[in-house]
Formats: C-alpha cells, structure tokens, sequence
C-alpha cells in the first residue's frame, strides 16, 4: 500500500479550484493531482465547494518595504514624524 502526502501545494489547490468549476469529477481531480476522491471532496467541503477570494493585504496594513524602511530610520535615529513624512503614513502608523 503505498502512502500519500498530506495536503495541497498552492498550485495544486488552484489546480483543484479550475478543475472544479471545469466541472471535472472527483475521481477525475483525484487522478490528476494523485489524490483520493474522498480528499478532494474535504478540500472541497471545507470551502463548501465554492473558491476562496484570494487573500489580499489591506492597503491600511504596512508593507514589508515600509516596515523596513521604518527600521532603519529608527536605527539611524529618526524621528518618527519624519518616517511618516518619508513614507506618506499617519506617525501613529508609524509607531505602532
């Protein structure tokens, strides 16, 4: 008997989602992603087999530049009013 890998990579799951609204059966998911019917179906159920939105960052949340960009200023000692100015942000986004 052989053993199968737990879970989906990224690509897979999106692989899962087109295949699925291709109207592809389980059994068929299964067979192209080398999984079970019965796992394809949990992947779908958890869903209640409609697709995810994509998980997209606030554009209120900062940035990984911008929270860079903070770091260094603060390990140079600028003042925070003065990152916030850099970076067009709220200083009490800044010193949060």
């Amino acid at each position: 008997m052989e053993t199968r890998k737990r879970g989906l990579t990224v690509q897979q799951r999106q692989e899962l989602w087109a295949r699925w609204k291709a109207g592809q059966t389980l059994t068929a998911i299964g067979a192209a992603l080398d999984k079970a019917p019965g796992s394809i179906y949990g992947f779908l159920a958890t869903d209640g087999g409609i697709a995810p939105r994509q998980r997209r960052r606030s554009v209120h949340q900062l940035q990984i530049d911008e929270r860079e960009e903070i770091s260094r200023g603060l390990m140079a000692g600028v003042s925070l009013r003065q990152i916030a100015t850099g970076l067009g942000r709220s200083p009490s986004t800044i010193s949060k």
